[in-house]
């Protein structure tokens, strides 16, 4: 038997990495499609898309390092999401009125597709804002930072994401 034939893997093997690494990169990619859904915890679906392709082949392909990495993009990421929309809110003008308005309009909104995701949030901070006493314009003007600090963060949970997926993938490929 030659050396070429005990040191290639079986196919079994073979076919075993294959499903590992398209599961992850499946996962990985509906992880990222989920960051744009509030309250899913899209940054927990791609950490267990490299858990899962690691488990499936022993842990043998990512590194401490790479794992460590992924924690602080995935601390970064659920971080980002908070600050954002608080910073959005504040620098805006928004006040706890409109942050509940936004909170409360993301939850309601899911329950209507992307358009209620988007719009509900915005009303509800508009709405909550001007019957706390402010001017219909102070209200929009704090609901609209609302809705740029919400969006701001879903861009850079986005841009992590991808981070996260690509360092993955730049291991197992």
């Amino acid at each position: 038997m030659s050396l070429s034939l005990l040191t290639r893997a079986s196919p079994r093997l073979e076919g075993m990495e294959a499903l590992a690494d398209w599961l992850f990169v499946a996962l990985w990619l509906a992880g990222v499609v989920l960051t744009l859904v509030p309250f899913v915890p899209a940054t927990l679906v791609v950490l267990l898309a490299a858990f899962l392709h690691e488990l499936l082949l022993g842990f043998r392909e990512l590194s401490v390092g790479l794992w460590l990495a992924l924690g602080v993009l995935a601390l970064l990421a659920m971080t980002l999401d908070n600050v954002a929309a608080l910073l959005g809110a504040r620098r805006y003008g928004a006040s706890r009125a409109g942050l509940w308005g936004a909170f409360l309009g993301g939850l309601l909104g899911l329950f209507l597709g992307v358009v209620g995701v988007l719009v509900l949030p915005f009303l509800l901070a508009w709405l909550l804002e001007y019957l706390s006493g402010r001017r219909p314009e102070e209200a929009l003007r704090a609901a609209w930072g609302t809705l740029v600090g919400l969006m701001g963060g879903v861009v850079a949970k986005v841009i992590l994401h991808v981070a996260m997926g690509l360092l993955v993938l730049q291991a197992i490929f």
